[in-house]
């Protein structure tokens, strides 16, 4: 069978992480929405998506195909329906569609015309961009659950201060040294060469993915996630950092997302709690004003590509679009455009040949090419993102 993860209606509800990838390669647990569906598939996916991301993200339509919602994130029920799905069968979990079969030449799918299967289990979803950080406490969970099972975790060197070893996996070639590991309160899971320097103290759930590295003394609360090759320090609670970015310094970032390609500078903080204890509102791209989250703690969202300068501040509930510069004193407002240069003085526009001599710049330094695919991505956010720039 081939499977085909598509984006969904909660697409333009992730963003600005959806502006650059698909819903399907959102990090949240250990591993993305995709490799998880792979994992427990054991198959590979191809990707229904945006038409300006597909040359980067394709599709491969065969002559048997199961479309799958990765809003949803796979479990042992869940995939065992999917694999069992024929010929106009779809699985619904309400009113929405989980996934459905499709033949290779049908251009219109009327769910009229399926049997209906009602998944009745629970299952864990990523509809809003909150909830990448609210749910990954869950997903590092059943991921490290997957991902270690009957296997042997290399030894815990014995300089290492730990409670509650069983929970804690490490992978080949991690390094770490005179650190402190509390799984007790959630699993801990160190990726393949990635590194813990001394004197850093972290509290499961925590996932710190391949070649990441913590920096010397940090202070990490779980649940809390290091995508592969991105580099933490200072004082983190409950946040997902994608791969190959930076928050390497001290300063807090507690309640938040940042997206790949993200720099945070020396001593930048972040609120994730109101002083008035109220709720906290989240810019929304689709109602182009502020959602109510549910939520009395929620920090950053920043989209790939964005930087912050040293001593930077952002209020509660602030989201900051892709390829971003934020710097100077004060708050910024709590909404930041797509390539925006400036601060709370003001903003102008960060012009793409500027912002892409950056990126080049960046990603030359972990080895990454910036193709003209990358920039036609770019150039297209840029276009759509206009309207909310001040120019």
């Amino acid at each position: 069978m081939n499977y085909i993860l598509f984006d969904g209606p909660s697409r333009n509800a992730l963003l600005p992480f959806t502006f650059t990838r698909p819903v399907a390669d959102i990090l949240i647990g250990i591993v993305t929405i995709r490799q998880k569906w792979e994992m427990y598939l054991g198959s590979t996916t191809t990707t229904l998506t945006e038409e300006y991301l597909s040359d980067k993200y394709p599709m491969v339509e065969l002559e048997e195909n199961v479309m799958i919602n990765a809003s949803f994130l796979p479990n042992e029920e869940l995939v065992e329906l999917i694999r069992d799905l024929a010929v106009n069968q779809a699985i619904f979990k309400g009113e929405e569609v989980v996934a459905f079969y499709s033949g290779e030449n049908q251009e219109e799918i009327d769910f009229d015309d399926y049997e209906i299967i009602e998944f009745e289990y629970d299952v864990l979803t990523v509809n809003h961009p909150w909830d990448i950080f609210s749910k990954n406490g869950e997903a590092i969970r059943a991921d490290f659950d997957f991902l270690t099972e009957d296997r042997q975790s290399q030894l815990i060197p014995k300089s290492v201060n730990v409670i509650a070893p069983k929970n804690i996996f490490i992978e080949e070639g991690a390094k770490l040294e005179f650190v402190t590991l509390n799984a007790s309160t959630g699993p801990i899971y160190i990726g393949k060469d990635a590194e813990i320097m001394e004197g850093s103290v972290i509290r499961g759930p925590f996932a710190l993915c391949e070649g990441a590295t913590v920096k010397l003394a940090s202070k990490i609360y779980g649940p809390t996630t290091v995508g592969s090759n991105s580099k933490v320090g200072g004082e983190v609670n409950n946040s997902v950092i994608f791969q190959n970015a930076n928050k390497g310094h001290d300063g807090f970032l507690g309640n938040s997302v940042l997206g790949e390609w993200c720099n945070i500078g020396a001593d930048s903080n972040n609120s994730n709690l109101k002083n008035n204890y109220e709720e906290v509102k989240l810019w929304n791209y689709e109602t182009e004003g502020f959602t109510k989250t549910g939520l009395q703690f929620c920090g950053l969202m920043m989209g790939d590509h964005s930087k912050c300068g040293i001593n930077t501040m952002f209020n509660t509930g602030t989201v900051v679009g892709v390829s971003a510069n934020v710097f100077g004193t004060g708050f910024p407002r709590n909404f930041v455009p797509s390539f925006s240069w400036g601060g709370a003085s003001g903003f102008s526009t960060y012009i793409t040949k500027k912002a892409f001599q950056t990126a080049k710049l960046v990603m030359e330094r972990r080895g990454v090419e910036f193709d003209e695919q990358e920039a036609a991505i770019l150039e297209h956010v840029f276009e759509e993102t206009k309207k909310w720039r001040k120019e």
